[in-house]
């Protein structure tokens, strides 16, 4: 079958970043997926995009970085038409912006040639400006990341089975941007301590399946304290207590907000749901699964995959 004929199909997860402690640093990648259904088209340098189930306001991430990498390694590229589909909320704190960056790095990728991973995560992260989501959906699983000169480095592990992740979303819009705008340029020592503690005990905590005491590994000082003040029924869902609650976090930027556990969920989903039943807020719960890594240590394991009509590469 010629070239032009075949449909691609891109899938990116999406993300849910910091974690409770672990500000711009932590995330993992969960079961909600932003699709690219792709067709080479006549002629060169032409992007046609329609939005299948979403409607787009701002930029569109996904041109913007296929363009930007096809730019930088000044690759003239074919025609297509891209057909896009997102379970994602946009501007929800699942990793939109994220996925869509990710997807137009993957889109070249797969008209241009595999691209080492680690220029992958360092491109995304100068677009995206931030690391945590755009590891998460490169690398799927959980991720840790860490900026230096010139680069993103990037540690990943498998997210524990027995760990459930119960989200809600309201329907309700936040920029991360504005979301940013709220946090304090300086924080005292006190603060900065108090969350490195937490960041290595959640982390040893996710590593020994032991979640004890995951509800104190989840708090934080950093960014939590002022969100919720713009972020609707986080301080109560915060102060949720169930036996089998295990904790609370912010998802990302929010507004959605994460709690863990092991049973008892749909009793947990409705303590989440009840809050904003209150607020007369509608709001969807959902658990999700986590988009799985794969070759845990080795830094060019893909996330995400690319189907064409002759089968499936990852």
């Amino acid at each position: 079958m010629r070239i032009h004929e075949e449909e691609m199909i891109i899938r990116v997860p999406g993300s849910i970043a910091n974690i409770g402690p672990g500000f711009d640093t932590l995330a993992v990648a969960v079961q909600l997926y932003l699709t690219l259904h792709v067709r080479i088209a006549p002629g060169e340098g032409e992007l046609r995009f329609t939005f299948a189930n979403m409607k787009l306001e701002g930029e569109n991430y996904i041109e913007r970085a296929f363009r930007f990498i096809a730019a930088r390694h000044k690759f003239a590229f074919p025609s297509m038409n891209v057909t896009v589909e997102s379970e994602i909320p946009m501007k929800g704190g699942l990793g939109s912006s994220a996925a869509a960056t990710v997807a137009g790095l993957r889109l070249y990728e797969a008209v241009a040639g595999e691209v080492d991973e680690q220029e992958l995560l360092t491109t995304a992260c100068e677009l995206e400006g931030h690391p945590d989501n755009i590891a998460a959906a490169l690398l799927g699983g959980l991720t840790v990341s860490c900026e230096v000169p010139g680069a993103l480095r990037v540690l990943r592990a498998t997210w524990p089975e027995s760990l459930a992740i119960v989200v809600v979303t309201p329907e309700l819009r936040l920029a991360t941007k504005a979301s940013r705008a709220v946090l304090p340029d300086m924080v005292s020592r006190a603060d900065a301590i108090f969350n490195v503690q937490r960041v290595a005990f959640l982390l040893e905590a996710l590593r020994l399946a032991d979640y004890e005491m995951l509800r104190e590994a989840l708090e934080d000082r950093l960014h939590q304290p002022y969100r919720a003040a713009i972020v609707p029924g986080l301080k109560e869902a915060l102060e949720l207590r169930h036996p089998s609650l295990l904790g609370v976090c912010l998802s990302g930027a929010g507004p959605s907000i994460v709690a863990m556990a092991q049973q008892h969920l749909d009793e947990i989903s409705a303590l989440l749901e009840d809050i904003y039943t209150r607020k007369s807020i509608p709001c969807r719960v959902q658990t999700l699964m986590v988009h799985p890594t794969h070759g845990v240590g080795k830094l060019h394991a893909r996330s995400c995959c690319v189907e064409t009509s002759g089968g499936w590469s990852a």
